[in-house]
């Protein structure tokens, strides 16, 4: 065991963690949450201090030795934390050990990363973890930093390259909407308003719908990380660089550039970068949007496909598992329900961020770890159910074309459509008849107009530009 020691008095610590005493006195002090900081945050936390760490040298704030030691300990980090977003390997979290919901404004995930830097940075010049007068995470590894200026910078980066994996699968969304549109285009059904009959339509506008609603919210995805590009780096505590040197602010952002490959730029006014997070608060909402859109169609298909036998049954979901522990053959919308609980997650953590930001103090919001944490959360999880729901539901979804026709058939909604030849006033005098009648109402108007069914039909596919065959 080693000991460390900070202002508080000491802590004994194994002697090859690479966490240390910041570390572990926030892993103990706040109950943990069963949670993980996302793997995205760590990621730019490390590149962040990547860039700061090359700036630092450039300007000579930084000796040779400490530079390359920490270099590598940061490289070796990062392919840690790659192998954790892209293969869901967990070995990162043994060292970044604290709870995403946090007291401090983030400053306990600032020094959890300062000080597996430093530590094994140690390790690599031949030191062991814990000798800070040799390699110090406060003096050199946060050398020009604060958490106040780190944190919402890396915090924003995370987001800014979630948000583009999001306009991405709301882009293939769009996509495989758009093929059903085309593949059901000469389905007629039934439209309805208000859960009443309405007027016929085709099965492929209604799937076209969708498809420009998903559209309307890829877009605003996409400008939407207009917004999150500006960051306040280099503010240090308040945002008016205290205690950081004016060549670092210089030398700082270039770096960032490169080592994120993101269009980062320093903020015009850095004490309100640091104060204030209303951009946060406003693509947060352009992503409940797009939530409001995915959970509205869910909605809707789960009405389409309700049945098989008592429902409308208008549309096929593809059976992914069985529904009960007790009524045979039962199978239920799983994905639609499983995207619609993601969806409700988003609109609570949409009201928790604006909440958290509205309380923010002064010159600092105090909040960000949960304002950070909800919001990569909800970016993550909405962009895997819009995935899950295009490739394991929409995909699959085939036409019940006889419902959708018996549908039609019955209801007097075809009426509209007759109109422009027979005149309001012959069709609206079926329609007050057709309730005594105990045919459909295609049968019965074709009678009481005296031509047959599929001349009716022939009509009402014209409407859509349907041949009849």
């Amino acid at each position: 065991m080693r000991t460390e020691k900070d202002s508080i008095g000491t802590i004994e610590i194994e002697d090859d963690a690479l966490f240390g005493i910041h570390s572990l006195r926030a892993k103990n002090n706040f109950p943990l949450s069963g949670e993980l900081i996302n793997p995205h945050l760590i990621m730019y936390y490390l590149l962040i201090k990547q860039a700061c760490l090359i700036a630092n040298y450039k300007i000579n704030q930084i000796d040779k030795v400490i530079y390359d030691s920490a270099l590598l300990a940061i490289s070796e980090l990062v392919k840690l934390t790659d192998n954790m977003i892209k293969d869901h390997n967990p070995e990162i979290y043994s060292h970044i050990i604290v709870d995403p919901y946090q007291g401090g404004a983030g400053t306990s995930l600032n020094m959890n990363i300062n000080e597996v830097i430093t530590n094994l940075a140690l390790a690599h010049s031949g030191h062991k973890p814990g000798n800070y007068e040799i390699i110090h995470p406060i003096d050199d590894v946060n050398k020009n930093q604060s958490t106040n200026d780190t944190y919402p910078t890396a915090f924003k980066a995370a987001a800014l390259v979630l948000l583009s994996q999001l306009e991405k699968s709301f882009s293939a969304l769009q996509n495989t909407l758009q093929k059903k549109e085309t593949e059901f285009r000469s389905v007629l059904k039934l439209g309805r308003t208000q859960l009443q009959d309405a007027v016929p339509m085709t099965l492929g506008q209604e799937f076209g719908a969708y498809a420009q609603a998903i559209s309307r919210d890829r877009w605003r995805f996409y400008n939407s990380q207009e917004r999150l590009r500006t960051v306040n780096l280099g503010g240090t505590a308040i945002g008016n660089s205290a205690s950081a040197n004016n060549a670092f602010l210089n030398a700082v952002y270039p770096e960032l550039r490169a080592v994120t490959n993101l269009p980062l730029a320093k903020a015009e006014d850095l004490i309100d970068g640091t104060q204030n997070l209303d951009v946060v608060v406003e693509v947060h909402a352009v992503i409940k949007a797009g939530a409001i859109t995915v959970q509205k169609i869910c909605n809707d298909l789960r009405l389409l496909s309700s049945g098989p036998y008592g429902g409308l049954a208008e549309i096929n979901l593809p059976t992914m598992q069985a529904g009960s522990s007790i009524m045979p053959g039962k199978v239920n919308p799983v994905i639609l329900e499983n995207t619609i609980q993601i969806c409700e997650m988003v609109k609570g953590h949409d009201v928790m961020i604006s909440n958290l930001i509205s309380q923010g103090n002064l010159e600092l919001q105090q909040y960000m770890p949960m304002i950070a944490h909800l919001f990569l959360k909800t970016e993550t999880l909405l962009n895997e159910c819009v995935i899950n729901l295009s490739t394991k539901c929409i995909e699959d979804i085939t036409a019940n074309e006889t419902n959708c026709m018996m549908h039609l058939n019955k209801s007097t909604a075809i009426s509209a459509l007759l109109i422009p030849q027979f005149g309001y006033d012959k069709i609206s005098s079926i329609v007050k008849d057709y309730d005594s009648s105990k045919s459909d109402f295609v049968s019965h108007a074709a009678k009481c107009l005296d031509i047959s069914k599929d001349e009716i039909l022939i009509i009402v596919k014209s409407e859509f530009g349907i041949d009849s065959e």
